[in-house]
């Protein structure tokens, strides 16, 4: 345990990747919901994304969102932008953090998009630029890094160049998503191994599904490959588009509750993140897949 990193940074994503993949809820109750997060000592935020509102609905208010929101001096807050458009909107609204995505996969890139992924990856190099000269940073986010739902298996060797291309186009950090939830540990340690020796100094994120059970799992192997930097849902929030009925996001209070038992610090507060979660299962009006939101934490006893 002692060669695990003291303490991690978790990327709130419920807000944003969680309701996106969710029935349309309310502004009201999404402003609430991330007022709640906000005030569990969690670092990070992605509260919103400026998409085009006949693509995704559950984000069309995203402008209002991030407007009414109470804004916690201790978080940052950063939103999804899929095109210039999109960044353009984000940065005129004020934030100061940004992320781009573009898949490994052509074809997941061509479905998603309707652009190859040199296609994004040249625009997302002018978003870059954009982001640094309004002041503001840009993290590059490489979907379907561990597979695709089309293509199957990435290459390791594909993923890496373009997270490497991203980088010489200025990227502040990389983020690699398992879009379907298709990694396992022994690929985690493939990836983030091949992309340390090529990139070493590169801020590094990593964004697990639990859609096939492996991403607590995966989390632990990242851990010990030194990866301080993870996303979470609360309470699981969200799902996957291409595995129906399949749960989605790792639940940001499991990996609390996981990573802290092992003395890794996090910052939160792990009740109040459990208080959200069940804040959040009733925003959405179904049974979210969080054990811990469930049982509790081991130290939860009942009376004998």
């Amino acid at each position: 345990m002692s060669d695990l990193p003291g303490q991690i940074s978790v990327r709130e994503v419920g807000p944003r990747d969680g309701l996106q993949n969710e029935d349309p809820v309310p502004t009201d109750a999404k402003i609430e919901l991330i007022n709640r997060l906000s005030a569990t000592g969690v670092g990070r935020i992605e509260a919103v994304s400026f998409v085009r509102p006949e693509a995704i609905p559950q984000m069309a208010d995203a402008a209002e969102v991030w407007q009414r929101i109470s804004k916690a001096p201790s978080v940052r807050y950063s939103a999804l932008v899929p095109n210039l458009r999109g960044a353009g909107r984000a940065l005129d609204s004020g934030l100061t953090e940004i992320e781009a995505v573009v898949s490994a996969s052509d074809t997941h890139n061509r479905k998603n998009v309707n652009r190859g992924t040199e296609e994004s990856l040249d625009d997302i190099a002018v978003i870059i630029d954009q982001a640094h000269q309004r002041g503001a940073t840009c993290q590059v986010i490489v979907s379907t890094a561990w597979g695709c739902p089309y293509e199957g298996d990435v290459p390791v060797s594909r993923v890496v160049r373009v997270a490497g291309r991203a980088v010489a186009d200025g990227a502040d950090s990389i983020s690699f998503g398992d879009t379907t939830g298709m990694a396992t540990p022994r690929r985690v340690r493939e990836l983030v191994g091949e992309f340390r020796l090529a990139y070493s100094g590169v801020p590094l994120n990593l964004h697990f599904h639990n859609t096939r059970g492996t991403g607590l799992a995966n989390v632990l192997t990242a851990l010990e490959l030194g990866v301080a930097d993870f996303d979470a849902s609360v309470g699981g929030l969200g799902g996957c588009p291409y595995a129906p009925g399949a749960t989605g996001n790792i639940a940001t209070e499991e990996l609390v509750y996981m990573v802290e038992d092992m003395g890794v610090a996090t910052g939160i507060d792990l009740a109040a993140m459990i208080d959200a979660a069940a804040d959040a299962e009733q925003i959405i009006g179904r049974q979210l897949p969080s054990q811990v939101l469930r049982a509790g934490p081991r130290t939860r006893t009942i009376p004998a």
